[in-house]
């Protein structure tokens, strides 16, 4: 009998202690509905179990400097092997962090200029823009200079006490503001525009000097300097990074970022730069599409470099196979998508020699046409074939095709989920009657009736951001449009530039809202606080005592309900609070309840639990504001949910419930089926169809076949990917696409109309 993962009474978050025996060296598809708790089996159980195990077999020197692992709430897990995770977190870094570096190209790269480059410019890091041998001197490598917009800094309508100063550390009452109304020079309450030009060229750009007569309040010990000049020496004199990260919009307002006028955006100084091979220096093969660069690294012949040559070019076309040929070396990671970082992490392990790892992907088909999904299959295949047992939480049916062996959670989300409902071959799962079945072996249909356009949201003439080719297209108004093409065939540009040029169009995405850590479901939503007004009314005490951030907060972990370690080179490590349990509030505010719960007990309930608590006659805000996020699939989350533990799926969903409170009359979103199971995929589409009827417009990037049948147009973008994209390709009705012999997703679209998604057939 061939070796298996055991794992035993499994009961991290809603897993309801479930046995399941996982076959090494295959791949095994966890499938089912969105919050079933796929995630809680493979990441927080097995995945967290091979790491804390790995992590104790070094000495304990070793483990005293690495991140503290609790034990995962599971009786036990035999046959473990090392468990490697490439999950869709951005791959994040700073600007020197690239496609290159994160995917292990570069430095290949580098050793072949070095070689056989002329005129010979030194050793490999003299060809790393990160290296003081091969930096630009002007901008230390960033290929961009930093300066202060002094527009966005000074708001010279309002006086200095009325906060003229617009950076958080200048604004009125902070020790720097007082650095200016202090000194006696300016008429603090009278607008900065109204003052003698000399004296608004002094506030802002002068020199440090010591001030005659100050006014007592003055610092004796201090200098006078401008405001741009001082904002440059704390914030930009080395330390932008830094207060990118701290300050983030507001930094982004005040700070504008150019090319360097030395290197002009290439990053190393002029010596490196002048090291060519066939007319290209390093820079210049570095922008190159990975595509161009497989051609350009093909025709090096010196047998110098034969062995570094034919290792780079195995990686590119890796690339190119995963579907990111329209790439560039010189990308900076962090301005990848989540799909396109788990993609670049894949790659790194294709060319590893070790085997017999457990490798665990999370959704790699994010992001990718159909036509993409089919290479990716390969790949995962080629891993498995290696030795390697492949753990794949998944909902598209082309990669659930592939699988040996398929585990299906649920059957549904949250408490009504955590349990295995299939177990076996994919075949097999046509005998089931699981939600996944049912969708897989459905037939599928176009829209029977599309909707006519009611009139023209948007006419874009000229479309030539990134790779846009003067791209003009019409928009309809009141129907479903959807926008596809190929991965980097410029979707993401085009709507760009219809949201910039069109007023009216609310933008529903997956990046990050806004917030800090101890922001959730409630809070985001607006809401949290009627709640504790709720709490308090209840128990005749101030809402203060039932937030995490005030009286009522924990006072061992201050009300994050976990202790965080930072760890200079790696993730935080956060292990729940002993004091709390991780409850976050303490046992006094605990105390007190409404409806027999406490503050604690009401946050831990689902969206799809709390509809049934709480009372709209009582409630209307939060039963409103609950009932939106149901609609948009979310009934699993909690309502106390952190936003930095939600997918880009789901922020793009919880964004989505919190604008249906807004009269909006068209919106745009950016694949808003992620992380979405078939069957939820058709509830979010109904959700759609009942914003359209209210008069709404609805323009969606999308790869979704099942969202494609039922547009009411269809925009295509391509031919193909980067430089070979760009253009329209299609824009008609769903019927009109399919009579298209020459388009990618037409292609795609007739098989998933003929076969439907999976097309089991029970064995």
């Amino acid at each position: 009998m061939s070796r298996r993962i055991s794992v035993r009474g499994a009961r991290a978050n809603n897993l309801r202690n479930i046995d399941v025996d996982i076959p090494a060296a295959k791949i095994t598809v966890f499938t089912g509905v969105s919050g079933s708790g796929k995630s809680s089996l493979v990441f927080d159980t097995i995945a967290a179990e091979s790491q804390r195990q790995l992590n104790d077999t070094f000495p304990v020197f070793v483990r005293n400097r690495m991140p503290q692992m609790g034990k995962p709430d599971v009786d036990s897990i035999a046959n473990l092997s090392v468990a490697i995770v490439v999950d869709q977190r951005p791959l994040g870094g700073n600007t020197r962090s690239t496609v290159g570096t994160a995917a292990d190209l570069a430095p290949l790269l580098r050793l072949i200029f070095s070689r056989v480059g002329e005129p010979f410019a030194g050793y490999s890091n003299a060809f790393s823009f990160n290296q003081p041998a091969g930096m630009c001197p002007n901008c230390q490598g960033l290929g961009t200079v930093d300066d202060v917009d002094e527009d966005a800094l000074l708001d010279r309508s309002r006086s200095l006490n009325a906060g003229a100063l617009t950076f958080p550390t200048f604004a009125p009452g902070t020790a720097y503001w007082k650095r200016y109304v202090n000194s006696g020079l300016f008429d603090n309450d009278r607008p900065v525009g109204k003052w003698p030009r000399r004296q608004i060229e002094d506030l802002l750009h002068a020199e440090p000097r010591v001030l005659r007569n100050p006014p007592p309040e003055w610092y004796a010990s201090s200098k006078f300097e401008g405001v741009v000049p001082r904002f440059r020496r704390l914030y930009l004199s080395g330390g932008a990074e830094k207060a990118r990260r701290r300050y983030g919009a507001e930094f982004a307002r005040v700070v504008s970022s150019r090319p360097c006028p030395v290197c002009h955006g290439a990053r190393l100084n002029p010596e490196t730069l002048s090291c060519r091979i066939h007319g290209r220096n390093i820079a210049d093969a570095s922008a190159l599409p990975i595509e161009e660069l497989l051609s350009f690294i093909a025709a090096i012949t010196d047998p110098r470099v034969a062995p570094v040559r034919d290792a780079l070019r195995a990686g590119l076309e890796n690339l190119v196979r995963i579907g990111l040929g329209y790439l560039s070396l010189d990308r900076v990671s962090s301005t990848l998508s989540g799909g396109e970082s788990q993609r670049v992490k894949l790659v790194r392990h294709l060319g590893s020699s070790l085997t017999a790892l457990i490798y665990i992907l999370d959704e790699p088909s994010s992001g990718l046409h159909p036509a993409d999904v089919s290479r990716l299959a390969e790949l995962i295949l080629g891993l498995r074939d290696k030795g390697n047992t492949i753990l794949l939480v998944e909902h598209d049916p082309d990669l659930i095709r592939i699988a040996d062996h398929v585990i299906d959670l649920g059957p549904g989300a949250g408490s009504h989920g955590g349990a295995i409902v299939f177990e076996g071959a994919v075949g097999d799962l046509a005998r089931s009657d699981t939600p996944t079945a049912r969708f897989l072996h459905a037939s599928q249909k176009l829209k029977a009736r599309p909707r006519p356009r009611t009139g023209v949201l948007a006419q874009i003439d000229g479309a030539d951001r990134h790779n846009l080719r003067g791209v003009s297209v019409q928009l309809p108004e009141g129907v479903l449009t959807v926008l596809t093409g190929v991965a980097g065939s410029g979707k993401s540009s085009l709507l760009a530039e219809i949201i910039d040029r069109t007023d009216g169009i609310r933008l529903v995405d997956q990046r990050p809202m806004r917030g800090t850590r101890r922001s959730n479901t409630l809070s985001y939503l607006g809401v949290l606080d009627q709640l504790r007004q709720d709490f308090a009314r209840s128990n005749g005490v101030g809402p203060e005592w039932f937030s995490s951030n005030s009286t009522g907060r924990c006072p061992v972990c201050r009300g994050l309900g976990v202790i965080v370690t930072e760890l200079a080179f790696m993730d935080d490590v956060e292990l729940p609070c002993d004091a709390c349990g991780g409850r976050r509030f303490n046992d006094q505010a605990l105390g007190y309840t409404l409806e027999g719960r406490n503050i604690s007990e009401f946050l831990a309930l689902s969206v799809e639990d709390a509809g049934a608590v709480v009372d709209p006659v009582h409630q209307p805000r939060i039963a409103d504001a609950v009932d939106r996020v149901r609609r948009t699939g979310l009934g699993y989350l909690r309502l106390g949910q952190g936003l930095d533990t939600l997918s880009g799926g789901e922020r793009q969903r919880l964004k989505l419930a919190r604008h249906l409170a807004d009269a909006v009359t068209a919106y745009a979103f950016d694949e808003p089926t992620t992380g979405l199971h078939g069957s939820d995929v058709a509830a979010l589409l109904s959700l759609f169809d009942e914003l359209i009827d209210q008069g709404a417009s609805l323009l969606v990037i999308e790869h979704d076949l099942q969202v494609m049948t039922q547009a009411d147009w269809i925009i295509d973008i391509g031919p193909g990917a980067g430089t070979h994209g760009g253009e329209v390709t299609f824009a008609g009705t769903p019927e009109q696409l399919l009579e298209r012999d020459d388009n990618a997703t037409a292609t795609h679209l007739r098989r998933y109309l003929h076969d439907g998604p999976l097309a089991l057939q029970a064995g």
